[in-house]
Order: structure tokens, then sequence, then C-alpha cells
């Protein structure tokens, strides 16, 4: 079998030819620029905040909306949160490490936005099962009122 191609492994195939995508790239660089933003020094008070609000405004509907609930509910269910953009979108930290957060489906192109928790939030359940992240395309009152209670128990 000298001098034949060898067959490419299933996982080369699949894998991108330069490496991450256009989008894999553009979220690398957002988040390089937020921690070098976190890391600056003497940086004003409500600047993290003010960022996030940034980004919720230039939503588009219906994720703005979602977005601006979400970030009053997270703010009446555990004030102890800090906003923060992570990957370019709004999430909510305990000293400096992100407990949840919103990822606009139109911003990644899906056909529902996500409400996650990362490993930070205490979600551990007996049985050792949990969800970690809801997929959502609205938020009723029942829907609202679970998450308010997912975040209290995120932080407790």
């Amino acid at each position: 079998m000298s001098g034949a191609a060898k067959p490419k492994r299933a996982r080369d195939a699949a894998a991108p030819a330069n490496g991450p995508s256009k989008e894999g790239r553009a979220a690398m660089k957002v988040r390089a620029e937020e921690l070098h933003a976190e890391a600056s020094v003497g940086r004003p008070p409500g600047k993290a905040e003010a960022a996030v609000l940034a980004k919720i405004a230039e939503m588009a509907a219906p994720d703005r909306a979602l977005a601006e609930r979400l970030h009053r509910l997270i703010a009446t269910a555990a004030p102890e949160l800090v906003p923060k953009l992570w990957y370019g979108q709004p999430s909510y930290a305990r000293n400096g490490k992100v407990v949840c957060f919103f990822r606009s489906g139109h911003d990644d192109k899906e056909r529902y936005s996500t409400f996650g928790f990362t490993a930070e939030a205490k979600l551990d359940a007996d049985g050792g099962l949990w969800p970690t992240s809801y997929a959502m395309t609205e938020l009723n009152e029942d829907g609202a009122a679970a998450l308010a209670e997912l975040v209290k128990r995120a932080v407790s």
C-alpha cells in the first residue's frame, strides 16, 4: 500500500480546515477584549453593568425583551450577582466567576435563546442529575417564577 493516500480519520474530516469558524474567532476576540477590560486598573464601578445594558439594548426583538426581563429578575432574586459580559453576552457573576448567563438565539443564529448556569451555580440535585440550561422563546409568569427560584438556589 505504499504510495497510496491514507484515509482521513472521521475526526479529521469533520474539523474545519483552517481552525475555528468565523463566529468562533469573533467570540474568542470578544472574550479577549472582555478579559482586558476586566483587568483594567481603576475602571469605574458600574461599567460592566453598563456594557451589559448596552448589549441588551442592541439585541433584536424578542431577545431584547427576554434579556431585559431576565436582568430585572436576576437583580431581584440575587442582588449579589454582578452583571458582566461573557463571550459578548449578558452574564451574572459572584466573586468574578459567572454563575448564570443569557445567550441570544438571534445572535447565535439559533431558533431559541438560552438561559444557563455554569458549574459555579449550586444546583446539584439528589440523584446526580439536574438541568444547566433552558431554551427560551418567551418568559411567562410561571417561567419567570421558576427561573427566579433557580437563581436564588444557584447562589445559596
